[in-house]
């Protein structure tokens, strides 16, 4: 493993090292975490121009926000216990130009995050490619550690999920079979036993507002989003986070919160450049959308402590 790379690759063998059952599984009282989504370096040029399809050969801005997300993180007293990025890390897809430079990139701008708030990924269409292959998956495992894991955060169970395989996964139907088998492992284990919370983190949102709506690019098929909504509710799945659409949206329904953050990159929408900030108490998870210059704000540090008390 090179020097440095370990802050990039604790999710291994479907746990995330130092966030384990084993060392987190009491409820020790209310924690904070941050939910950013979407750098995406390169977007913020193709769409100006318009090449979307195209790689991006700019990622200057991107960098910049990422750099100020950082920043701003460090800052918040009480201190985050991590920050997870719901996926599209870069915009260049697998085995096209700019790839390995976006991803160079990502990684120098997210190496000042303070060494006690851990960076946990999650994968997007952009990480795997639209149809994903064995191997564009095993490139993003060397790159940013597993597609899919669990991990326990002070009393609380979270599920990461690689979304493209539900979307599609044509090209390698072994690895969707293998994450649902792992997934239905999880939620039978938590129907056993219980957390304080169960959280879910996922690229892909399953609805943008509603249960019921029609398919689009931005969420899930129905059919796949109804069956994981089902299983979510009945193992007790108290929120989902996702990324993907470039703007805030969701909804709550029948006590599923589905969390649909805008990106620290390029806007799609009217949203501001920014993170959510996610509160966990003994009864509630809150969480509430800040624009980056907002979380440099000083009286986040009270807003936080606040919810916290």
């Amino acid at each position: 493993m090179a020097a440095g790379e370990e802050l990039f690759l604790r999710a291994k063998g479907r746990t995330f090292v130092g966030l384990t059952e084993d060392t987190e599984k009491e409820w020790r009282g209310p924690f904070c975490f941050i939910q950013a989504a979407d750098p995406q370096l390169g977007l913020m040029k193709a769409w100006r121009i318009g090449d979307c399809d195209g790689g991006g050969d700019e990622w200057a801005e991107e960098v910049e926000l990422t750099k100020k997300a950082v920043q701003a993180v460090n800052k918040l007293s009480p201190r985050p216990r991590f920050m997870i990025l719901c996926g599209d890390l870069v915009h260049a897809m697998p085995g096209t130009p700019f790839r390995a430079g976006q991803e160079h990139d990502l990684k120098e701008a997210l190496r000042g995050t303070d060494a006690a708030i851990p960076l946990l990924f999650v994968s997007g269409n952009h990480d795997l490619g639209n149809t994903p292959t064995p191997e564009t998956v095993a490139e993003y495992c060397r790159a940013w550690g597993d597609d899919y894991f669990g991990f326990w955060v002070g009393g609380v169970r979270c599920l990461v999920l690689n979304s493209q395989l539900y979307f599609d996964a044509s090209a390698c139907p072994s690895l969707r079979d293998a994450q649902d088998a792992w997934l239905e492992e999880q939620l039978q284990s938590e129907a056993r036993a219980p957390s304080r919370h169960l959280l879910v983190f996922q690229h892909i949102p399953l609805y943008l507002r509603r249960p019921d709506e029609d398919d689009d690019y931005f969420n899930m098929q129905a059919a796949i989003r109804e069956s994981l909504i089902q299983r979510f509710k009945q193992a007790g799945v108290k929120a989902v986070f996702s990324g993907h659409y470039h703007r805030n949206a969701g909804g709550c329904f029948d006590g599923l919160d589905m969390v649909v953050s805008s990106a620290i990159g390029c806007q799609l929408g009217e949203d501001p450049h920014g993170v959510r900030v996610v509160v966990v108490t003994a009864d509630r998870v809150i969480h509430r959308y800040h624009s980056l210059d907002q979380l440099n704000d000083r009286g986040m540090d009270e807003d936080l402590k606040q919810l916290l008390a």
